[in-house]
């Protein structure tokens, strides 16, 4: 109904069929409008006195080629002020999920990263929503394959564009985005810093632990059953000696989505191998982090750890 690259979040029908709905853009957080026809007419300027004060960067669609020729989706932004034809230290941001996407959304993790200075490249990998049931389905049983190599094709986009410094390299994510970070890290040593929140590598720790065991004895079997094909998805954890990236592991203390533990596991792991890595645990957090103060923290240590590794 209502054109334009904009995701719509929430929305509410009354009685006699007017809509409101909760809208935001890549450079505008959200606000409601109602919707009367194919025009938004704004309810709400929540955000206006804020954004007056800030310097945002603009977000450019892209699409790229990955590996194997697959097409793939992706986001790119420059830090305010950026000069044309210099390279920026850049950071790969993965979603969770997997079944999920980028929207063209207000982000604020990208905008507050690239205000430090960062590029920052996103994709919608193969195993993301709304690109149809098969490309959901490409990653089936096979985490951390073609997911991988279509987020490194982001980055090597982000570098034919001349937009990405090549040996100053980030990436992090949350949840299966925190999971799919573990895998490249464990299979490419490009990134000189990682962010991983609320991942998992161990699958065989999952089983039982956390809420997914209908999905693992789905797509996996039980592991008594099919013990290779949990070692074939959990290769970040068994081969951690492999990694030799820098990475900041996070988890709310509560989560029982994707329990502590695993985060415990990769960053014990690293540690033992003499890796630089740290644990950051939010009390009485679960899966999302929603204290404010929680949010702040975390958003400033995903800066300084990679302000530390990145910067020439």
């Amino acid at each position: 109904i209502v054109a334009g690259e904009r995701h719509l979040s929430r929305f509410s029908l009354s009685r006699d069929g007017r809509v409101a709905a909760l809208v935001s853009t890549p450079t505008e957080p959200a606000e409601i409008f109602a919707i009367e026809g194919a025009t938004l007419r704004p309810l709400t300027t929540q955000n206006k006195a804020l954004m007056a004060t800030l310097t945002l960067s603009p977000t450019e669609s892209t699409s790229f080629a990955s590996k194997d020729g697959t097409i793939v989706h992706g986001f790119l932004l420059r830090p305010p002020g950026a000069e044309a034809g210099k390279r920026d230290p850049t950071v790969l941001r993965i979603h969770g999920g997997p079944v999920w996407q980028f929207y063209f959304e207000f982000k604020p993790d990208w905008q507050f990263l690239a205000g430090q200075g960062f590029a920052v490249v996103a994709c919608n990998p193969r195993g993301s929503s709304g690109r149809g049931l098969e490309y959901a389905k490409a990653i089936y049983a096979d985490w951390g394959n073609l997911d991988a190599q279509d987020v490194l094709a982001a980055v090597d986009d982000a570098v034919t564009r001349g937009v990405a410094d090549r040996d100053r390299l980030g990436i992090g994510g949350w949840s299966y985005g925190g999971m799919l970070t573990n895998y490249v890290i464990a299979q490419d040593t490009r990134f000189k810093a990682a962010a991983s929140g609320a991942g998992i590598s161990n699958i065989l720790a999952g089983y039982g632990t956390d809420q997914y065991v209908r999905d693992y004895e789905h797509e996996l079997g039980t592991p008594w059953a099919n013990f290779d094909a949990y070692m074939k998805v959990s290769f970040p954890f068994y081969h951690a000696d492999r990694i030799a990236t820098p990475t900041l592991f996070l988890c709310g203390e509560k989560d029982f989505n994707v329990p502590l533990l695993n985060s415990e596991q990769m960053y014990q792991a690293l540690r033992s191998l003499g890796r630089d890595t740290q644990l950051v645990i939010y009390p009485g957090e679960y899966h999302e982090i929603s204290t404010p103060s929680y949010l702040r923290d975390r958003l400033e240590r995903y800066a300084a750890w990679y302000r530390k590794y990145l910067r020439p």
